[in-house]
């Protein structure tokens, strides 16, 4: 079967600002409070996607989320009017003011766990919508990206999309940032590689590990995937330790290629031996480990080496690396990457993308993009506006532009006027793709 993996990037929404909500962040947490630039935020993601368009890839796009979330006004009490709403939050809980206003559905490797319709028994591409459960701020999210993907993926003879798990520490999410599909090609049946950070309870010391085994396996069995090609692998206590929140800041992987820094995972050996089992007669996996000596851990996801798009791209005979300009500018990973590609390995070029605005945030060039291996008949299926070309880029842009606060200070959020500028912003989006999703 043909079919090709469409990267569907989060559009960095007007209320984006360094809200520091995110523990285990790094760079969250040492850049909350300054001020952010939100126009210039939106407008490097949308040359990242335009860059993707230019390589010959097909790009999609998801809307920014609606913000202030009226729906957790109305959770904590608040009357949803949002001029008499926000001073009171303001006043007696700032932090969940800024819960409120977060943009964090940028990222959308976050937004759902995606298995292609190649690996599941029904023939259907389905997407479990990630409950975020973990941090306040995120999980506010799941109510509107299950209507937006069935919004998207609206056809049920080709698409299911699931609920969000329940909200509960058991079976805490993260959607995409802790899974990879291995194949031999997109369109050919492949594995799936489920990394969950705790089996139990949450431990409250040091930094929280946020994806759950049971969660895991419960998106496996919701999405019917084959047992025998599926491997779930517990992620590294030291990574997330050291900062690692997601396993898609020390590992990525594409086709039979598996990118990955030596502490990733708990037991890399036993992980590599299930993947070969898993992917016995279809493909050879190709690991390629990036050991401590050579990028210490602490370069590595401060770098965002690994939180970088591994792609195919046409007339490239080698996968390439869509990394951070942050990556070039560590001594220890530029090095790296340059040895990758004087080598004769699956990983032939790495390019670099400026994506500041959201590295400062805590997210590189794959926390922005949900990756859904679609096959032609499902593309055709599928929401045509969120597909990009570049008029619509363009489009885009021109609303950004126009629409997008140039800075944005803690205290902004404060005004309620800035609320319903980032209302009709939204709307000028959504009108653009041709939407309708309620906050």
């Amino acid at each position: 079967m043909t079919a090709v993996e469409v990267n569907f990037d989060g559009l960095i929404g007007p209320s984006h600002n360094y809200g520091g909500l995110s523990t285990g962040n790094l760079a969250s947490a040492k850049h909350g409070g300054l001020i952010s630039r939100p126009r210039d935020a939106a407008l490097q993601g949308l040359e990242k996607m335009r860059s993707m368009l230019d390589a010959g890839l097909v790009q999609g796009i998801l809307p920014p989320q609606g913000r202030p979330s009226r729906s957790l006004f109305r959770q904590l009490g608040y009357e949803p009017r949002i001029r008499s709403a926000i001073p009171k939050m303001a006043k007696a809980a700032p932090d969940l003011l800024k819960a409120a206003y977060s943009a964090s559905a940028m990222w959308a490797a976050n937004a759902a766990t995606v298995s292609p319709s190649a690996d599941t028994s029904d023939n259907r591409l389905h997407l479990t919508a990630a409950n975020l459960s973990t941090m306040l701020h995120r999980s506010i999210e799941h109510p509107e990206t299950t209507a937006l993907l069935r919004a998207i993926f609206a056809d049920p003879k080709k698409f299911v999309v699931h609920d969000a798990l329940p909200s509960h520490e058991d079976f805490a999410d993260e959607g995409a940032a802790n899974h990879v599909r291995l194949a031999a090609s997109h369109g050919e049946s492949g594995v799936a590689l489920f990394v969950f950070g705790r089996d139990g309870a949450p431990e409250y010391a040091g930094f929280p590990a946020r994806q759950t085994l049971r969660a895991s396996q419960s998106i496996a069995r919701a999405h019917k995937l084959d047992a025998a090609s599926t491997v779930f692998a517990q992620q590294s206590k030291v990574a997330i330790e050291a900062g690692a929140f997601h396993n898609d800041v020390v590992c990525v992987g594409c086709l039979n290629t598996l990118f990955f820094h030596e502490h990733a995972f708990e037991d890399t050996s036993n992980v590599l031996s299930e993947i070969g089992k898993a992917a016995q007669g279809r493909f050879t996996l190709q690991p390629v480990m990036v050991s401590d000596s050579e990028v210490p851990l602490r370069d590595a996801i401060t770098s965002y080496l690994f939180n970088s798009q591994l792609v195919t791209m046409p007339g490239q005979d080698r996968l390439v690396l869509i990394a951070p300009t942050e990556t070039r500018d560590t001594p220890s990973t530029r090095a790296y990457c340059q040895s990758l590609i004087e080598s004769n390995g699956p990983i032939g070029d790495v390019r670099y993308v400026d994506v500041r605005q959201s590295m400062m945030n805590g997210g590189g060039p794959a926390c922005l993009r949900l990756r859904v291996v679609m096959t032609e008949e499902e593309i055709a299926s599928a929401h045509p506006r969120v597909f990009l070309d570049h008029k619509r880029i363009d489009t885009l842009q021109d609303v950004v532009a126009r629409t997008y606060r140039e800075e944005l200070a803690p205290s902004d959020l404060v005004d309620p006027a800035f609320a319903e500028e980032c209302m009709l912003a939204r709307e000028a989006i959504l009108e653009v793709l041709g939407l309708n999703i309620l906050n």
